[in-house]
C-alpha cells in the first residue's frame, strides 16, 4: 500500500493511479500542540470517474463503520476502477480514542455541521472536515449505528425526491429506507447544500463489530460502485423489498422508571398496540407506552434504566398501508 504522506487539503493527484493509498488530513492540533488527523484510505482508478467518499465514525463509539470500510476496501481493485474512492474509517478522531459518541467532551459532530471556521472545538473540526475534504466529493456514504443503550436494524435515510440519492439508497439492501429531510445540522446535510449528492446507512449497533451487518454494508458499497459505474457487474439484489417510510417517530417516556421494550427490531405495530412499560422500583407499572400510528420498528432502546423523557421506539410510517394496518 502507497503512504501519500499528510495533506492539508484534498489532493487527488498526490495519490497514484490503480493503487490502493493511505494518507492523512491534518484538522488542527491536540491540547499539547500534537498534529490532529483524519486517516485516509484511497484508491484511485486509472480512469476517470466520480469521487465517491465512505466515512464512519462520526460519532466515536459507531465501529462496524470502520469494519466496513476496511473489508470493502480489501475487495477494491484500483487497477478496475474508474474515478475515485476515499475512505474514511474514523473521523471523529478524539471521539474513538476515548470511546465516546461526541468530541471535546459535549460536542455531538453530527450536530454541529459544516461548522464554523472560529466557534466551539466541534464547529472548528466540522468546519475544516467539510471544507478539507467533503466538499469535494460528488458522493457520499455516511456510515453509523444506533447510539449507547439502543439497537438498530439496517436501515437508510435518504431525500428520495433526489435520483441519485434514492438509487444509492435502494441499492443498500437494507431492511428499510426512510424519506429524511432533515435539519439536524448532520454531515449528509451539509454534504447535501453543498452538492454532494449522500445517504446515511445505518449498520447495527454501537461498540461492537456485527460481522452479518459489516458484509450487508460492503454489499451496499459495492452496488454502489455499480451503480456510478465505477466498476463492472452485477447489482447484488435484496432477499426482499425494503420497507420504504415516508417518515418516522419516536416515542419517549413520559415518567422516569425500569423501561421494558416488547417488539422487536423490523417488527409491524398497530395503533394503539403496547410496545413498552415503565415500572417503578418497586416494580408497580405507572406507563404503558401505546404506538401512535401503524408502522415498522425501525430501533428501539434496550437500556432499561430511564428517566423521563428516555427515547424508546424509533417507529418508520410507511408510504403504503402497512401489514399491521392491513390485518396480516
Amino acid at each position: 500500500m502507497d503512504d501519500a504522506g499528510v495533506l492539508t487539503e484534498w489532493a487527488e493527484g498526490v495519490f497514484r493511479r490503480g493503487a490502493i493509498s493511505r494518507g492523512w488530513l491534518l484538522l488542527g492540533e491536540d491540547a499539547l500542540g500534537a498534529p490532529l488527523r483524519l486517516p485516509l484510505l484511497v484508491a484511485r482508478g486509472v480512469a476517470a470517474g466520480p469521487l465517491l467518499g465512505v466515512t464512519a465514525l462520526v460519532h466515536g463509539d459507531e465501529l462496524n463503520g470502520l469494519g466496513v470500510i476496511h473489508r470493502f476496501f480489501a475487495t477494491l481493485d484500483a487497477a478496475r476502477l474508474r474515478g475515485t474512492v476515499v475512505g474514511v474509517p474514523v473521523v471523529n478522531v478524539p471521539g474513538f480514542l476515548d470511546g465516546r459518541r461526541v468530541v471535546a467532551e459535549t460536542f455531538d459532530l453530527n450536530r454541529v455541521m459544516p461548522g464554523k471556521e472560529a466557534g466551539h472545538t466541534g464547529e472548528v473540526y466540522a468546519f475544516r472536515l467539510v471544507r478539507r475534504l467533503v466538499r469535494h466529493f460528488d458522493c457520499l456514504i455516511d456510515l453509523h449505528t444506533a447510539s449507547r443503550g439502543r439497537v438498530n436494524t439496517h436501515y437508510v435515510r435518504a431525500d428520495m425526491r433526489r435520483a441519485t440519492a434514492a438509487a444509492l439508497a435502494r441499492r443498500q439492501n437494507a431492511r428499510i429506507i426512510l424519506h429524511s429531510v432533515n435539519g439536524d445540522a448532520n454531515l449528509r446535510q451539509a454534504a447535501m447544500d453543498l452538492g454532494v449528492e449522500a445517504i446515511t446507512v445505518e449498520v447495527g449497533n454501537p461498540h461492537v463489530f456485527q460481522p452479518e451487518m459489516i458484509a450487508a454494508g460492503v454489499v451496499g458499497l459495492r452496488n454502489a460502485l455499480v451503480y456510478l459505474g465505477m466498476v463492472e457487474g452485477a447489482i447484488v439484489p435484496a432477499f426482499s423489498p425494503a420497507t420504504e417510510c415516508a417518515e418516522s417517530v419516536w416515542l419517549y417516556t413520559a415518567r422516569g422508571g425500569i423501561l421494558e421494550v416488547m417488539p422487536a427490531l423490523g417488527a409491524w405495530v398497530k395503533v394503539d398496540e403496547p410496545v413498552a412499560t415503565l415500572r417503578d422500583v418497586f416494580g408497580q407499572v405507572t406507563q404503558t407506552i401505546l404506538a401512535p400510528r401503524a408502522g415498522i420498528v425501525i430501533g428501539k432502546s434496550i437500556n432499561p434504566v430511564s428517566p423521563i423523557g428516555a427515547r424508546v421506539i424509533h417507529l418508520g410510517v410507511p408510504q403504503t398501508k402497512s401489514p399491521a394496518e392491513a390485518g396480516l
